[in-house]
């Protein structure tokens, strides 16, 4: 983030933090990177810079619960130490006017905590945010009111994130069944979109990335970087996925013939099929056939570092 930046993407001066007086922690003990002594960490991190917390360790089928009433209690700061879905509930439970929310790498992808800390490990994280952090309002998206503070991926490809999450599960029977269904439908259904009253485009899949990562977006637009994914076919997503994950080698996926990027503030998608297939950071679901999509110029507030460490 470049000095000055408060609401992340846009240039805005940056706001102070205000004093932390009430913390609320919400710890999923089961998360990959989090630990069965998680809660102990952190209260005890947050004691040696004599701050006061409370502690909930809560288990999966609990967590949206316990966030719920974290917030509710009207904390400061919400510390959440958990997986991508949970970070992203927490955001939008926290909203503009909410507590400043501080989430941290406890999960698999950690696409939030990543973008807001960089890939450091969560302790690191929440020291450097309570030492340095300040009030730091974050941009987002919404998919059929769903909010995404950091990419959504409408369309066939996101089938690929169930197999992922199958293989998480180490239920592989599965993860290879969603695969080989991932695969067979690939190129079955194409959505259709119309961005910000634009013309009406077909096309595989749509990435919708929030200012927070985009590198398309200058930092003055307050908009979603909308992409295009549009392979002919299995040499071009062959081509397109490789350039994917080896863009640091082979230059930017934006390059690519079969994507064409712009931006946008609302408009609307409509799927192939009788759900419209996403992955709204990191979290895989299935949304309305027809599907609204809109910025949100403040989506939530974090105690972030008021320069991110490079990724």
């Amino acid at each position: 983030m470049r000095a000055g930046e408060g609401l992340i993407g846009v240039s805005t001066p940056l706001p102070a933090r205000p004093p932390l007086r009430r913390l609320e922690v919400v710890v999923n003990p089961r998360a990959g990177h989090a630990g069965p002594d998680a809660p102990q960490v952190i209260e005890q991190i947050v004691s040696d810079l004599s701050l006061e917390c409370h502690v909930r360790a809560a288990e999966p089928d609990d967590l949206w619960r316990e966030l719920r009433q974290a917030v509710d209690t009207g904390p400061d700061l919400l510390v959440v130490l958990a997986g991508d879905g949970t970070a992203r509930a927490a955001a939008s439970l926290c909203g503009p006017g909410g507590p400043l929310l501080a989430p941290l790498a406890g999960g698999t992808m950690n696409m939030l905590p990543h973008a807001l800390y960089g890939p450091r490990d969560w302790r690191l994280a929440l020291v450097d945010a309570l030492e340095n952090g300040v009030e730091t309002p974050v941009s987002g998206g919404e998919v059929d009111g769903r909010h995404f503070h950091v990419a959504a991926i409408l369309g066939e490809p996101a089938l690929w994130a169930e197999a992922r999450e199958a293989a998480r599960m180490h239920h592989p029977q599965l993860a290879w069944r969603k695969a080989r269904r991932a695969w067979r439908r690939a190129f079955s259904h194409r959505i259709r979109y119309r961005l910000d009253n634009g013309p009406l485009v077909k096309t595989l899949a749509l990435t919708l990335m929030c200012p927070l990562v985009s590198k398309a977006m200058h930092g003055d637009e307050r908009a979603l970087e909308a992409a295009r994914l549009d392979p002919r076919g299995v040499a071009d997503a062959l081509r397109l996925g490789a350039r994917t994950a080896l863009s640091r080698l082979v230059g930017d996926w934006r390059d690519d013939p079969s994507v064409e990027v712009t931006s946008c503030r609302e408009g609307v998608v409509w799927s192939g099929g009788p759900q419209l297939t996403a992955i709204l950071d990191g979290e895989p679901m299935r949304l309305h056939r027809q599907s609204q999509i809109r910025f949100l110029p403040v989506a939530f507030r974090a105690l972030a570092p008021a320069t991110r460490p490079a990724a």
